[in-house]
This record gives structure tokens, C-alpha cells and sequence, in this order.
């Protein structure tokens, strides 16, 4: 009937959406209604407003969608984690196909709309295979539904289970050191502090005890079934000779790409069928229940008395870490004081209290679903064992994978076609420029976060004269305003602008100094409207742009550290430093490169700790970011940060980079806030470009510009939207330079690191410091917007395929002959 996406844990709102989209349009299910975040908070006193999103868990959700990732920083960022799952290995985009269905901004339906009027209109069955905020939400704000919800079936969890990976196999030496073996649970980056839990579980486990206690039916499948189910060499062999569908093609590509990337040579061993078994046994469970059957045909069942833990003994102990009791008189959401909530509830994955001196092992429970007695116990039918396959002769050795394969593969509901299939005369063109025999200007690097102002910016570059400017590179920062699998975006821009010969690299996620596993600045930045759902999906834009053969993709080669060779490493997505140094390595003896920064620092100052000659290939590099504070008082952007008065984004999302660049003896030219404020008229540039003979690029930017000025005006949460048309000055200022008569002065400035929220990422001037910056501080309005939108609007280095629209049209109709 539905389907509601869990934006807290393995993917992110904008890609999960998207994909999802495309997955339904495969199957000719475009019916479905599909339901994603939302807006709405949670107020101090525990009133819950409309629309929670669900992009927090519930004890950390405010009244926005800013917050930390104290259970979320479980889950790795890049590999094998968050990336890996909103690209799917980067196979999504080669396979599904494209229907009509988009995220759009404040039209998308949420998660709470679409469980509400599902569930409102009569008897439900949910299944969860995520973590429980969207559910839990809804079943606090309208429990008169509950008598609706029939029976819900979960994923997650771990009770008499114990965990068959990181153990030392029989003939090991004494060296070896057991992992995660024998654990409860499977947090494969915090078994050192929590033991017990299981992602689902513990990516909210408050949300989890409010669904576990609701008093609904709930049959659980937990890690002690999952782990009879691994995906075996057997299973793997027949689902590679059995993909008679378009869905059991897809299924497998994404099967063998986990494999081909998994981190060690166990994954036949350690890589379970978890949320496929679920629904298996849901279905399975279903049928038999309506037929007065107990019994499960994949599963062995029985009653189990279950709590979920969601804090630490000692209960009653304020010692900051419990935000549905710390600093309250009155608990949250009406809890009592010393009971089972109100102990230490981790704070993440290295805290300090879940930590056992001289063991290896954790102590904290959080997320662990536990088995009890007493009047905290709620009955449960749980999972315990995958059964065996009743066919003795058969390869397959549980019943499920027999069943999972003929449902994959059957034709009656199956799907209508790949991306391929979609299009009778698709094709992969790649579009390279000939700059043989052409004089070519100075060598530029792009750095850029992937704000709206950074792909304003790279358009306007990419318009730039060839002979002014020679766009070599892209880096890309995973730690600002969109998450790293939105490089997708650039590789379709640079597709549509011909220059499918630019490299892209992929850049850290994490700003410099922090752990690798955790959010810190980055959570700064809006999860929901006005921020990574809308930076993610371009507002909703990003899929009418024409599709790139380029995008990232997992895959990898030992070359580069991988375990092994997946099919195809010469498609490997390259890292931001071995651009910079593919780029410097192609560089004629006289040249040095020209660098823009657009988001954080924090590629560019990687670049210089790690290589000690990259000072002497820069010949200068432009800045957008920082705001220097000056006697005026005037204020910097970070308006997540209330208390952080005089901080710049760009700078407050890694201090540490910023520092290392700017206080460099590198040539700096920094264009500040106070500068891009003067930049950031909606009304002049969209005024310029009305009057302009379009182009298919000036089109595009007309219609972003004026989605977020008109989302601006709609709604509070888009307040905002000024500081990124601001963000376009210095790709102007670099290509324009002393066209703008531009005012510089120069100033010695230091930059607060290291310190705390308050002050982090502020620039003061520093009279002891031993080098200064440019700084641009006026140039000439008048003909700003104008040399924007004329530029845009040149028929030179214009777009050479317009949109996704205009590419369906050539992918529907047979390649013209030569000479025809």
C-alpha cells in the first residue's frame, strides 16, 4: 500500500527517495505512494508537531532537522557504508530506469503523511527494516490508530544470538584476537563499546521501545535467524544462472558488487540474507495466518519475553548524556525519573562510560533487545533459525533461498524494463572537447561542496573562455552542503556541457583532525528542507539533467588498496589527491595551477600536508568563505549555531583546514561574506537573466534561481537562500578579475580552530601573523548580474545536449547515418 523511507541510518533522504522511485517505476508500480522526512519537531516539553522527519533520533530531536549522530555514527560514511547504499555500488544509475516521479521541495509527501493515511484507512500490517523513528513518531502522536496496525513484522535485533564473525578459525595462532565472536549483536564499528546491539535497533532505540511496547502483535526476526541465512557459495552460484527478470538482474548486480568490495575473504561466511529473509517470513507468516496456521515456512518460531534497552544501569544519574532527563524538571514525553530510560545512553561510538578497562568488549546496552522476565517484558514471536530446504537434492540449502529465487524470477508481476530497455536505441556518448592546436588559459582547479551556489558557479566556468580559463579538475567535499554520492550531479552537468573529459575526484567526508566515523561540523548543516535533501536532489532539478555515462561506482582494483579486483577497476572513482596529482604530473614546466574553493578546506589543505611540493605548483587560489570581524560588528552565516556569532560556514565546517590554508604562505585571495552579501540579489540576477536569449544552461540556472527565491519567500525553513547566490563572486571574480575594478586590501589573519562551537571557524585580524591574505572587499556592482546572465546566455562552449528530455528523444530514435 506504502512505502516510508528511514532517513537516520544507511542511506540519505534525497538519493533514498530517487531510488526508490525508480525501483517502483521498474515494477509499474508508480501507485505506491512513497514518504520521506518532513519538517516538523519535537518540543522541549515533548510536544510532538507535524511532520517529524525522522532524520534524528527521537531523545535528540529538536525543533529542526540539525542535530548530532550519536547512534547514526555506527555506520560508515563512505565505502561499504552510507555512500555505497545511496548509490547502490554506483549501479542504480546503469540499470533502473527514469519515470516521472521526483523528489520535489515541499511537495514530496512525508513519511508521517503517508503512514497516517495508509493506516487511517483500515487494517494494516507494517513491516520495519530500518530503524523505528517514522513508526514510533506515529504511534505516539496517534495511538487511537493503533487498533488499525494488525501485526508488525521487524528486522533487527539480536536476543540468544551469538555472532559468527571475527572469530579466530580452529588452527589460528595465539595472536589471533577475536572481534565481534560470540557478540550479541553486529556493530561491526562499536563492538568495542557496545556489544550487544544491531544497527536497526540501536539507530533509535527509544523509537524502538515505544513499537516493541505498543501492544501490537509483532513478530521479530532477529540476528539469531539471520545468522543461519549467510549467503553461501551455493546460493550465490544459482542466483548468478537464475535472473529471468529485470528486478532478479538488478538484485544480483547489487549481491555481487557487496562481494566483489566486501573488506575480507569471509563474505560467504559473515553476509546474511537480513531484511530479504524478513519479508519472506512476513509473507510466509501472512498466508499462513490467514489460513489459522502457526507455523512458518522459512522460519522457526517461538514466544520470547523481549524488552529493548535504552539506557545504562545506574538509573537516575544526570550525567549529561540522557536528553529526556538532563536539564529537565519535568522528563520528557512523561517518563519517570530513575526508571528504565533514565540511565547513561551512549553518547557514540568511542564513549568513554560504555568502555571496560583491560577488555576489548563493551558494556553498554543500548539498542539491545533483551531477554527478561518482570513487568518490563513484552511477549514477542521471534525467529530463532532459518528452516533447512525440505529437498534434500537440491544445491540450496534453506528453504528461502529456493523460494527467493522463483519469486525474483517469476514473470506475473515482474518488472517492465532496465534503463537499457527503456529506450530502444539507448546509447553511451561521451562528450570531449578537441582543444588540438587551441592556446589555452591558465590551469584551474574547482573545490566545491555541492551547494546550489557551487553548481551556479561551475556552470558560469564552464562558460568561461577556454583561452581565460582551463578547467582541469573538480575536487569534491563530502563534510558541507550535500552528501558525497551527490558527485553524480557534477559528472551529468559537465555531461551536458561537453566535458566529460574533466576529472572529478571524491574528497574526504569528514573534516581534518576528526574521527572518521562521526559528524562533527557537519551536523550543522540542515538534514531536511532548505539543506542535504534538497542539496542532494538540486532541489528536485538534478533529474532533468541528461544522464552522464560517469558516475561514482565502487568499483576497485588491488592497485589501490583494495582486496581484489572487481569486474571493471579501470571505472574506479578517483580520490580528490590523485586528481591534484594526475593534474600537476600533466602540467608544461612554466604552469601553475589556479585553485577556487568554493566549501570547506579541507581538500586543499590535505593536499598540502601530504604533498610537500604542491606550494610551488599553486599559483594563487580564491577563496569563498570566512568573515572577518571587524569593528562594525557585523555578523558571519552560521545560523544553525546561534552562539557561533561571527563564523562563516565554509570555515566553520572544518577550523582546523582553514586554518592550514589560510595561515599558508600560500597566494591567497579570500572573498568574504560581507563581499558575497553584495552579490546575493535575487531580483537583479533574475531580472538579467529574464531578458537574456536563453540557452539550455542559462535555462537551467533561470529555473533553480527562481525554485529556491520562490521557496524563500513560501516557507521559514528557506531563509536562507541568499547565501548561496552569494557563493557565485568568486568563479566571477576569478574569470572577470580586474574587469570588476575590484578594492583589495591585505590583511593578517588567524583562524580559531580546535576551540569550541562558539568560536570555532571565526577569522580575526592577527597583526603577529607572519602572512596576510587579499582580501576583496568592493568592486563594481553595476554590471554584475549582467556579466553573469550574458555569459550564460553566449552561444560559445553552450550545452551540447539540453536535458534528460531532450536525451529520452535521441535514446527513442535510431543513431542518424553518417553523411545522411
Amino acid at each position: 500500500m506504502a512505502v516510508t523511507i528511514n532517513v537516520n541510518a544507511w542511506s540519505d533522504a534525497g538519493h533514498a527517495v530517487n531510488h526508490l522511485y525508480d525501483i517502483l517505476y521498474m515494477m509499474g508500480r508508480d501507485d505506491i505512494p512513497v514518504g520521506v522526512g518532513g519538517d516538523g519537531g519535537i518540543s522541549d516539553s515533548g510536544t510532538i508537531y507535524r511532520n517529524v522527519g525522522g532524520y534524528l533520533p527521537l531523545i535528540d530531536q529538536g525543533m529542526t532537522t540539525v542535530g548530532d549522530c550519536r547512534y547514526r555514527q555506527a555506520i560508515p560514511l563512505e565505502g561499504g557504508g552510507r555512500l555505497d547504499v545511496d548509490t547502490n555500488f554506483g549501479i542504480r544509475r546503469g540499470f533502473l530506469p527514469q519515470g516521472h516521479r521526483r523528489y520535489t521541495p515541499l511537495q514530496q509527501p512525508t513519511a508521517q503523511q503517508v503512514m497516517i493515511e495508509t493506516i487511517s484507512a483500515g487494517p494494516t500490517t507494517v513491516i520495519i527494516t530500518g530503524s523505528h523513528t517514522n513508526f514510533a513518531i506515529f504511534l505516539m502522536t496517534f495511538p487511537h490508530l493503533k487498533r488499525n496496525v494488525e501485526h508488525i513484522y521487524i528486522m533487527g535485533g539480536g536476543v540468544r544470538s551469538k555472532n559468527p564473525t571475527g572469530c579466530c578459525p580452529k588452527n589460528a595462532t595465539t595472536s589471533c584476537m577475536p572481534q565481534q565472536c560470540g557478540d550479541h549483536g553486529n556493530l561491526f564499528t562499536s563492538y568495542t563499546t557496545n556489544p550487544n546491539a544491531e544497527f536497526n535497533i540501536f539507530g533509535d532505540p527509544f523509537a524502538a521501545y515505544q513499537v516493541f511496547h505498543s501492544g501490537i502483535p509483532i513478530t521479530l526476526v532477529p540476528l539469531d535467524a539471520t545468522n543461519t541465512i549467510p549467503i553461501n557459495e551455493e546460493f550465490f552460484h544459482e542466483f548468478q544462472h537464475h535472473q529471468s527478470t529485470y528486478e532478479a538482474q538488478y538484485c544480483f548486480k547489487s549481491l555481487k558488487m557487496a562481494r566483489d568490495t566486501w573488506f575480507n575473504d569471509q563474505f560467504y561466511t559473515s553476509y546474511f540474507m537480513w531484511d530479504s529473509f524478513t519479508s519472506g517470513v512476513a509473507i510466509s507468516s501472512l498466508r499462513n495466518d490467514k489460513n489459522g496456521e502457526f507455523g512458518n515456512d522459512f522460519a522457526q518460531l517461538e514466544y520470547m519475553n523481549i524488552t529493548v534497552i535504552t539506557s545504562n544501569k545506574p538509573y537516575g544519574v544526570h550525567d549529561g548524556s540522557n536528553p529526556l532527563f538532563d536539564g529537565h524538571t519535568t522528563p520528557k514525553f512523561g517518563l519517570k525519573k530513575g526508571e528504565v530510560h533514565s540511565g547513561h545512553v551512549q553518547t557514540g561510538v568511542t564513549d568513554s562510560f560504555c568502555h571496560v578497562k583491560g577488555s576489548k568488549k563493551g558494556r553498554c546496552e543500548d539498542g539491545y533487545t533483551k531477554e527478561i522476565s518482570g513487568p518490563e517484558a513484552v511477549q514477542i514471536r521471534v525467529a530463532t533459525k532459518a528452516k533447512p530446504n525440505a529437498d534434500k537434492n537440491s544445491p540450496l540449502d534453506r528453504e528461502f533461498f529456493k523460494s527467493f529465487l522463483e519469486a525474483l524470477n517469476l514473470r506475473e508481476n515482474s518488472g517492465r524494463f532496465d534503463i537499457k530497455a527503456q529506450f530502444p536505441f539507448y546509447r553511451e556518448v561521451f562528450y570531449k572537447p578537441d582543444f588540438r592546436n587551441k592556446k589555452m588559459g591558465r590551469p584551474v582547479i574547482f573545490d566545491m561542496d555541492m551547494s546550489p551556489g557551487d553548481f551556479l558557479s561551475l556552470i558560469y566556468l564552464l562558460k568561461a573562455p577556454t583561452e581565460e580559463v582551463d578547467l582541469k579538475g573538480i575536487l569534491v567535499s563530502g563534510n558541507g552542503w550535500a552528501n558525497v554520492a551527490s558527485i553524480d550531479i557534477i559528472y551529468d552537468i559537465l555531461h551536458m556541457m561537453g566535458r566529460d573529459d574533466i576529472p572529478v575526484g571524491r574528497g574526504n567526508t569528514t573534516a581534518l583532525g576528526t574521527p572518521t566515523l562521526g559528524c562533527k561540523y557537519v551536523s550543522v548543516i540542515p538534514q531536511g528542507s532548505g539543506g542535504l535533501i534538497d542539496s542532494d536532489t538540486l532541489y528536485g532539478l538534478a533529474r532533468s539533467l541528461p544522464r552522464s555515462p560517469r558516475s561514482y561506482t565502487a568499483e576497485n582494483s588491488v592497485e589501490h588498496g583494495a582486496p581484489r579486483n572487481t569486474d571493471h577497476p579501470e571505472l574506479r572513482q578517483p580520490l580528490a589527491f590523485e586528481v591534484w596529482q594526475f593534474i600537476k604530473e600533466q602540467l608544461d614546466p612554466s604552469e601553475k595551477i589556479t585553485i577556487l574553493t568554493n566549501g570547506p578546506l579541507t581538500n586543499l589543505a590535505n593536499i598540502m600536508l601530504s604533498d610537500s611540493n604542491a606550494s610551488s605548483v599553486i599559483e594563487s587560489v580564491y577563496i569563498v568563505g570566512g568573515h572577518i570581524r571587524d569593528e562594525n560588528d557585523s555578523k558571519g552565516n552560521v545560523f544553525t549555531v546561534p552562539s557561533n556569532r561571527y563564523a562563516e560556514f565554509n570555515m566553520f565546517l572544518d577550523p582546523l583546514a582553514a586554518k592550514t590554508v589560510l595561515e599558508s604562505s600560500l597566494d591567497i585571495t579570500l572573498i568574504p561574506l560581507s563581499s558575497q552579501r553584495k552579490a546575493a540579489s535575487f531580483q537583479a540576477i533574475l531580472q538579467a537573466l529574464k531578458h537574456t536569449d536563453h540557452t539550455p544552461e542559462s535555462s537551467f540556472v533561470h529555473r533553480l534561481l527562481l525554485l529556491i527565491h520562490d521557496l524563500q519567500h513560501k516557507h521559514q525553513v528557506y531563509h536562507h537562500m541568499d547565501i548561496f547566490l552569494g557563493e557565485v563572486l568568486g568563479a566571477v571574480y576569478l574569470v572577470e578579475g580586474l574587469n570588476m575594478r575590484p578594492s583589495l586590501q591585505s590583511k593578517p589573519i588567524s583562524v580559531v580552530a580546535n576551540s569550541t562551537t562558539r568560536t570555532d571557524g571565526q577569522i580575526v585580524v592577527n597583526k603577529q601573523s607572519a602572512n596576510s591574505v587579499k582580501v576583496l572587499v568592493d568592486w563594481s556592482i553595476e554590471e554584475y548580474y549582467n556579466r553573469v546572465a550574458n555569459s550564460l546566455r553566449n552561444k560559445e562552449q553552450s550545452a551540447v545536449i539540453g536535458s534528460f528530455a531532450e536525451q529520452s528523444a535521441i535514446w527513442s530514435r535510431p543513431p542518424e547515418k553518417l553523411g545522411a
